[in-house]
């Protein structure tokens, strides 16, 4: 089956200097604009996130045991990509497994991602019992699964509604069933993070963004973008439930952390 691919548009957002504080451009926001240069900014922006993709069918299976049913009664593995935003993590998982096998429910709260992500799940996918839902992930109900993926989407969520979010999760997963959280992070240590911050813009850098555009995304998204540190990340997924947690995978300040039901 050929699979098409989206237009990829070259990641210019912010190569021009901010003029007014009400600039159309100073406040990040997941709109048609950042969707047309999606996947460029995250292959130039995100350090490891192909990688971590490509595991997700490696842990899904190892852990994905087709414990619910689907409206036909068939034994499946239900799958939440949560801010599954053009839905890579959705694409890993379904190009590797049978279209029988998963039932895959991928929320986003952006209009434009989801209309994004729906034609191309759909032009690739078509046989696969895939649900793209244009939500806030606050708002929905899970129903038991299998695996939840958040990728990169806590970190976007007022720090109040994070308990309350991976509490829903750690209710939602069946027994055996995994969270896989991959997060920006900080470190607590000052001297530390700066150096971590500093080799992210180089890796920026050398991946053809300018100073401009490294300052102009980095004004863009404080206080929308609000990390936490690796350790605070374990304590809460400790605080809802799970067990057992561990990091197994970090590029500088990215990490992406396993929580086990």
């Amino acid at each position: 089956m050929s699979q098409s691919k989206p237009t990829i548009k070259h990641d210019t957002l912010f190569d021009k200097p901010f003029t007014t504080p009400l600039d159309k451009a100073s406040r990040f926001s997941f709109d048609e604009q950042v969707v047309a240069c999606f996947p460029d900014m995250i292959r130039r922006s995100v350090p490891g996130y192909g990688q971590v993709l490509a595991m997700l069918p490696i842990f899904a299976r190892r852990h994905c045991k087709y414990r619910q049913q689907s409206e036909s009664g068939q034994r499946v593995s239900r799958i939440y990509d949560l801010g599954c935003s053009l839905g890579g993590a959705t694409m890993a998982l379904a190009g590797e497994f049978e279209a029988q096998d998963l039932q895959i429910k991928a929320i986003d709260i952006s209009p434009a991602m989801t209309t994004e992500a729906t034609t191309l799940l759909s032009e690739n996918y078509s046989e696969h019992d895939i649900e793209v839902i244009t939500a806030d992930i606050r708002d929905v109900e899970l129903e038991p699964c299998d695996m939840v993926i958040l990728n990169l989407t806590l970190q976007f969520l007022p720090a109040a509604d994070r308990v309350a979010v991976l509490e829903k999760i750690y209710a939602a997963l069946s027994e055996g069933g995994i969270l896989v959280l991959t997060e920006k992070t900080h470190a607590f240590d000052e001297q530390y993070d700066a150096w971590l911050v500093e080799r992210y813009y180089d890796f920026k850098r050398a991946n053809g963004y300018t100073e401009m555009e490294i300052s102009g995304k980095r004004n863009a998204l404080e206080n929308v973008l609000i990390t936490d540190t690796l350790d605070e990340h374990h304590a809460r997924l400790s605080d809802v439930g799970f067990k057992r947690h561990l990091t197994w995978f970090q590029f500088l300040n990215f990490v992406s952390v396993v929580a086990f039901k």
